[in-house]
């Protein structure tokens, strides 16, 4: 019986573990909201990777991205996709992505991205790390992004 018991304590325990929530991945500065920033997973040897986040304007009033930075890279810029002449291609946003009130700009593949260039070392899979958003209004906000193998599923 006692083995019994502790075989259902370990069931009990495990099953409470995988019942814990993910780690919160939802910054706020007021009423501007950075939703689910990740990055993907790369081989050890890439010079660049992107960031996706979406951000969420829960304001009465209009704020603008102006910039990034982080520790892990040598380089970082705001970036979008554009059509130019039939063909997509990456261009920098000098001035800023404005996020207007009781609105959500999402940074996607094939759209708005933060481009991170001279990486100093691999992403893996589960970690995270630093970057600063840096806000017209809001000012600096630091989030935390993940790295993952597979892009998240956003629920809302």
């Amino acid at each position: 019986m006692t083995r019994f018991r502790h075989a259902c304590n370990a069931l009990l325990c495990l099953a409470s573990l995988l019942a814990l929530p993910a780690r919160a991945n939802d910054f706020a500065v007021g009423n501007l909201h950075i939703l689910q920033p990740w990055s993907q997973e790369l081989p050890p040897n890439a010079p660049t990777v992107a960031v996706y986040l979406t951000l969420d304007n829960q304001g009465m009033g209009a704020d603008r991205l102006l910039g990034v930075d982080t520790p892990i890279a040598g380089q970082a810029e705001i970036h979008a996709h554009v059509d130019q002449d039939g063909m997509m291609k990456m261009q920098k946003v000098d001035d800023g992505v404005i996020v207007a009130p009781g609105t959500r700009v999402a940074f996607a593949p094939m759209g708005y991205h933060i481009m991170l260039m001279q990486l100093n070392g691999p992403l893996r899979d589960g970690q995270y790390f630093p970057l600063v958003l840096h806000f017209e209004k809001a000012g600096d906000i630091s989030v935390d992004v993940d790295v993952l193998k597979v892009p998240p599923v956003d629920p809302r």
